[in-house]
């Protein structure tokens, strides 16, 4: 039977799955119809496998072919300040109830066409494994979107059927609470993870890809329940189940000794890449992206921030209140030089302005080498741009660049739009490392053997020092806001840094109940970027470091921690209620 994989099945149509409609109720009320969804058709493992394929497109990646995707363009975290005007700072998510969420249309199509995908193969005469097979791919996909819909939404109605219009109850029903719906999708990840037939794919669903889903799911629900509803019994079961779904894959999946190799690769590097568990594969006129282009052209782009910056540890693995480095982030002027080697010139009305570069590179030199592959050597911004090879003059929204994503090896694609073909991990090791290690320290069962298996892998390509329980747990960084142990603090310092744009911060945030660190009036930092005191180009600055927010303010609401149930919704079935606050 043939499989498609990431790439190929992006943009196939399913017209089982999709009903054209755009909200929930829509969505299930008209079912398939009698001549389409019959056991002969769900008889024919080629036509379930085209239903199947469908849910590859569900994950973005670098995007899908236009726009963007998880990774970068996740702007509301304060590992990035980006501002949306020449006068604020990025504002929440939601400021208002929106008549309409993409996320939860979409969400509850894909859970009908799972749901008619269970109930087809179920009535028809395929083998006993491809039911079995089908089923738990069809329930992985589920239990995902239930967990994306809960994050964002809290309690939502729980389908577990595809509906008819004599479903009225199901139709028209209330909220299911948040644990019961997690609790259904935990049953569906595990039969999953048991049932899935290829136990080992980078760009197909199999029992791997289910672990890792599980992993990041579980994690979220079980530091849910601890932060936020104060139920360490529901949260010790979550982060057991963390643990049980990561252990097998630690070794499976070994952390690479390049850290921006696993951002910026080619098709052929990633698929080869051991620690890759899935990816979405680009290819060059066939599924393309704009991320590479995005942070290497002239248009502004959000940088990271100096609170991001001043997380990474030093070389001799302390943070910056404690380090005995040179922790100085001033940089260094330099002439920009053209092609003959000269000094470049700028003419400005009468006057030829000579042009300079400021360059950060020693501070670079004394950190974290994760940092260096991930932003450039250079600070620029309006007024004092930069120019990577085969890239745009830059402005960067905090002087800090980016260039985690760059592959120089695509000549003229480099600063096209959709035309970059670098592939994107989806789940790899240092995923599941990371959610192991902090499972294991929630749950007061750490031991230096953990540390070694995960932090210390990720330390040795970050050329920082082994690390120990002990150690970590002695640090006692003065920068810890989170009124959290020193050993938590520093498990979840590396994970903010190795995945720094990579789309979870800010959910980390919610998980943690740490959403309020966004507030940019109590967390000035969230709205500062590099150190520019000794740069030629004066700009707004806060005590020298570049001003992102630039006089806009976001303060913090607990109404954030869910998003509004849309508005449409709540009017086609008034038993739905909204979220705190909306």
């Amino acid at each position: 039977m043939k499989k498609l994989n990431i790439l190929i099945a992006t943009g196939i149509g399913a017209a089982m799955i999709l009903s054209g409609c755009d909200d929930f109720l829509d969505d299930n009320r008209y079912p398939l119809s009698q001549q389409i969804s019959t056991p002969a058709f769900w008889s024919n493992p080629n036509n379930v496998q085209g239903q199947i394929n469908r849910f590859y497109e569900e994950f973005s990646g670098y995007g899908n072919g236009s726009g963007s995707g998880k990774f970068y363009f996740s702007y509301l975290s304060d590992d990035q300040a980006n501002a949306t005007s020449s006068a604020t700072i990025k504002p929440w998510n939601n400021t208002s109830v929106p008549s309409s969420s993409a996320l939860w249309n979409d969400s509850y199509t894909i859970i009908r066409g799972a749901n008619l995908i269970i109930e087809g193969v179920e009535s028809s005469s395929l083998t006993e494994s491809e039911k079995t097979n089908f089923t738990a791919i069809a329930r992985l996909m589920r239990g995902y979107k239930y967990y994306l819909l809960v994050r964002a939404f809290g309690d939502v109605p729980l389908v577990k059927k595809a509906l008819d219009p004599s479903d009225q109850a199901e139709l028209f029903g209330a909220r299911t609470p948040r644990n019961e719906v997690m609790d259904y999708a935990l049953e569906d990840l595990s039969f999953a993870v048991d049932n899935i037939a290829t136990k080992a794919s980078k760009i197909t669903f199999s029992a791997d890809l289910a672990a890792a889903i599980k992993s990041e799911v579980c994690l979220f629900e079980a530091s849910y329940a601890k932060y936020h509803k104060n139920d360490n019994s529901r949260a010790n079961k979550f982060f057991n189940e963390v643990v049980n779904a990561t252990e097998p894959l630690l070794a499976k999946y070994p952390i690479g000794k390049n850290y921006q190799a696993t951002y910026n690769s080619f098709r052929a590097e990633l698929t080869a890449n051991p620690e890759i568990i899935f990816m979405k594969a680009y290819e060059k006129d066939v599924l393309m992206h704009c991320t590479v282009d995005y942070t290497s052209s002239s248009s502004p782009v959000a940088g990271m921030t100096k609170d991001a910056f001043d997380a990474y540890l030093f070389k001799d693995g302390k943070p910056l209140a404690l380090t005995s480095e040179n922790k100085s982030d001033v940089g260094v002027v330099y002439p920009r030089l053209g092609a003959d080697g000269k000094q470049l010139t700028e003419k400005k009305g009468d006057e030829e302005i000579l042009l300079w570069n400021y360059s950060i590179k020693d501070a670079l030199s004394v950190r974290d080498a994760r940092l260096v592959q991930t932003v450039d050597t250079a600070v620029y911004y309006a007024g004092l741009q930069y120019q990577r090879p085969n890239s745009m003059l830059m402005t960067s929204l905090t002087g800090y660049g980016i260039c985690k994503f760059n592959n120089l090896n695509m000549p003229e694609e480099f600063t096209t739009t959709i035309k970059n073909y670098t592939c994107a991990p989806l789940y790899w090791g240092a995923g599941v490392a990371m959610d192991y290690i902090e499972a294991k320290a929630e749950l007061g069962t750490i031991t230096d053997a953990d540390v070694d298996k995960t932090i210390n892998k990720l330390f040795e390509r970050a050329e920082l020092p082994a690390t120990t329980v002990a150690k970590m747990t002695e640090m006692n960084d003065p920068a810890n806001n989170m009124n959290i142990s020193s050993l938590l603090w520093e498990i979840r310092r590396c994970r903010r840094c190795e995945f720094i744009f990579d789309g979870n911060r800010y959910w980390d945030l919610i998980r943690w109940h740490q959403l309020e660190l966004l507030d940019n009036v109590k967390y000035p930092n969230v709205g500062l970027g590099a150190n520019i005191s000794a740069s030629p180009v004066s700009a707004d600055n806060v005590n020298g470091y570049y001003n992102a927010a630039n006089g806009g303010i976001r303060e913090f609401e607990e109404r954030q921690y869910l998003y509004p149930i849309p508005s449409g919704q709540i009017q086609l079935n008034e038993q739905l209620t909204q979220n705190p606050g909306w």
